[in-house]
């Protein structure tokens, strides 16, 4: 009885400190991974950093790059020979009028190699060029077991990625706000065509509708690669990032990681603290005005970790009398290891009324600097 006792403390210890516990042989995964995504913590592996074929979990990375392009809603011609793919289609024809954004949708969606292709030749002018920025961009990821050979994912055999690597490539595409909606839509409605209309495109991923909090992320087959999948689900404030390649039984899998992740993984609320932020305020009875926040943060992260979180504010440089208390004046963002935790509106704490018998606009301003900055003005 003693012995199960302290097994049953050192198991518990090693969930307290996020060390990785085998999932069991019931997943049917040749590889996966479970990773927290605010923290990088890895839940649950087997095999994660061994390089197999990826297949369309390939467009993470083409879409990601898509949506990062300027002007990703500008409308343009789709290049004839790049749209004529193999697989799975968006339905592009020659003369289609598209934007990335179209693009980034119909791989995100039907998983559309013509996309995926089209894409990259806007980019990157060849598939060739595209691959390289590609690897470039994973490399600045420190994806140091994945190489990049199509923009599909049609199979290559000197095209391969590993769990670990796709968990971190998920993790850095959910931050994109664009990427994050398209990937996370049951039905996504683009405009494209010639001339160009609205169509509605299904997602493969049947998580999103069938698994409680499932945000994403992207479907993959290929008979060399097998079933591939990451999934993204967030619950109580807490987002986990689930891979799995060559999985006969995926879906079953991803239900049963991450659950037992949710299981694991408790999260922690903490205050969020902007009593030392005070916006200047231009014509009022009062120099400036006091913050506060009306939310908690939520994050799984031990009390080492939460002081490492870093805060961010996001106001104007200073604001017009009159302000009243409850008025949003802005917001503060935190983030972990450059990982978005949360955000939380900044609230005017109190009312400062607009006060007649003022200096100037311009008078004003000079003071602040004078008083905050110490500047030798005037």
């Amino acid at each position: 009885m003693r012995r199960r006792l302290i097994s049953l403390v050192i198991c518990l210890s090693l969930f307290a400190a996020g060390i990785r516990v085998s999932a069991g042989d019931s997943i049917s995964a040749k590889a996966y991974l479970l990773m927290d995504a605010a923290t990088g913590k890895i839940l649950a592996a087997k095999n994660e950093t061994e390089r197999l074929p990826i297949a369309s979990t390939t467009k993470i990375m083409t879409a990601l790059l898509a949506l990062e392009q300027p002007n990703v809603k500008e409308r343009f011609c789709v290049d004839a020979d790049a749209i004529q793919a193999e697989g799975s289609s968006m339905g592009l024809l020659p003369g289609d009028e598209v934007s990335l954004y179209d693009l980034a949708g119909g791989m995100l969606s039907a998983s559309g190699n013509d996309a995926a292709n089209a894409a990259a030749v806007r980019i990157g002018g060849d598939l060739s060029t595209f691959a390289q920025m590609m690897n470039d961009r994973a490399a600045s990821l420190s994806m140091k077991d994945t190489h990049f050979v199509t923009p599909s994912g049609l199979h290559d055999d000197e095209h391969y990625s590993t769990a670990k690597d796709l968990a971190m490539l998920a993790r850095e595409a959910l931050q994109n706000p664009m990427f994050r909606t398209l990937c996370s839509q049951t039905h996504v409605i683009l405009y494209y065509g010639n001339p160009p209309y609205y169509r509605t495109l299904t997602n493969h991923n049947r998580l999103l509708s069938s698994y409680d909090g499932c945000i994403g992320v992207k479907t993959g087959y290929t008979k060399a690669a097998g079933r591939c999948l990451v999934s993204a689900a967030e619950r109580d404030g807490v987002t986990l990032i689930c891979v799995t390649l060559s999985a006969p039984n995926d879906w079953e899998d991803h239900k049963t990681l991450l659950d037992r992740g949710f299981r694991t993984v408790v999260p922690v609320s903490k205050e969020a603290d902007v009593s030392d932020v005070r916006i200047p305020i231009v014509g009022g009875e009062a120099q400036a005005v006091c913050v506060k926040a009306n939310t908690e943060l939520t994050a799984w992260l031990s009390e080492t970790e939460w002081q490492e979180v870093e805060r961010t504010i996001f106001c104007r440089p200073f604001l017009y009398a009159p302000v009243k208390e409850g008025d949003c004046v802005g917001s503060a963002v935190y983030t972990y290891h450059r990982n978005v935790i949360g955000s939380v509106p900044l609230i005017a704490s109190s009312t400062v009324s607009y006060c007649e018998e003022t200096p100037s606009v311009w008078d004003q301003i000079l003071s602040f600097f004078k008083e905050h900055l110490r500047l030798p003005i005037g």
